[in-house]
Parts: C-alpha cells; sequence; structure tokens
C-alpha cells in the first residue's frame, strides 16, 4: 500500500466518524430528543403535614424513645427529619435538610446534627448553628412523645 492510499483511508474512515459524531452531538440535547428520551420527573410532592395514620387515628410512630441516644439522635432520611434527645426523656425533632445547601444531614455526634456536604453542625437542643458555613438553625419540627413511641404531631 502507498502512502497516498493509506492517508487516503485513513481520512476517509476519520470523516465518517467524525461526520457519526457530529451527527450524533447535533441531536444531543435538543428539545425532541430529550422528550423522546429521558423520562419526565414527577415534581417533588409537598409534604404533609399531616403526619400519616394507622388505624385508630393515631399518626404512625416515627420511632420509639429507645431509639434515640440520650446526648444524640437519629436520622430519618425519608421523612426529612432528625430527631435528638439532648437531655433524659426530653425529645426535640428538627427538619434534616441542612439550611447551607439543601443536602440532607447524615449523622448526630458530639451533641451535633451533621451535614455531609460542606461542613456545617447544628447543635441538638435547638437547632442552632454550631459550625458554619449554615448561618441560618434547623427548622424545629413538632413531634409527640406517647408512652415509648415517638410521632410526629
Amino acid at each position: 500500500m502507498t502512502e497516498t492510499t493509506r492517508r487516503t483511508v485513513v481520512f476517509g474512515a476519520g470523516s465518517a466518524g467524525l461526520a457519526a459524531v457530529l451527527t450524533a452531538c447535533a441531536s444531543y440535547g435538543s428539545p425532541a430528543t430529550e422528550a423522546d428520551m429521558a423520562p419526565a420527573e414527577e415534581p417533588a410532592a409537598e409534604p404533609s403535614s399531616e403526619a400519616p395514620k394507622k388505624k385508630g387515628g393515631k399518626p404512625k410512630a416515627l420511632a420509639d424513645t429507645a431509639d434515640i441516644p440520650q446526648g444524640g439522635g437519629k436520622v430519618f432520611e425519608k421523612q426529612k427529619i432528625v430527631v435528638t434527645q439532648p437531655a433524659a426523656g426530653e425529645f426535640k425533632a428538627f427538619s434534616a435538610i441542612c439550611t447551607h445547601q439543601g443536602c440532607t444531614v447524615a449523622s448526630v455526634s458530639n451533641k451535633t446534627i451533621n451535614c455531609p456536604c460542606h461542613g456545617s453542625k447544628f447543635n441538638i437542643a435547638d437547632g442552632s448553628v454550631a459550625d458554619g458555613p449554615a448561618s441560618e438553625p434547623l427548622e424545629e419540627k413538632q413531634i409527640t412523645v406517647d408512652g415509648d413511641k415517638i410521632r410526629l404531631a
């Protein structure tokens, strides 16, 4: 094979490949392509102000009091709630959504509620900022303690 023939083959194949890539890129991101290929996302449901009810009319229990360590707490990711026990028998609940940039807090330790995204920490007693970058406290949520059950109010 001569040098000219090799170049012709390489450039010829390259042009065909380039044309295929450009064609794919040209259709990527067009409204018709996205509508045809990507499933539509459902808008997030607004959290209900009412806790889920079980038979008998009482809200379903979120946790047992024994699940929440004294001086600590537990994050309920599905409900976007964190429940704490700052002192024996005193239970508090806060939004699990960090006020800095909306990440879900991940843990409770050393008397703080901790966000993994940027390191914000909140006091377990009142949700106030213990360490930034967050500048606003966590929103307090209403709970009731009925015997050994903790329920969203």
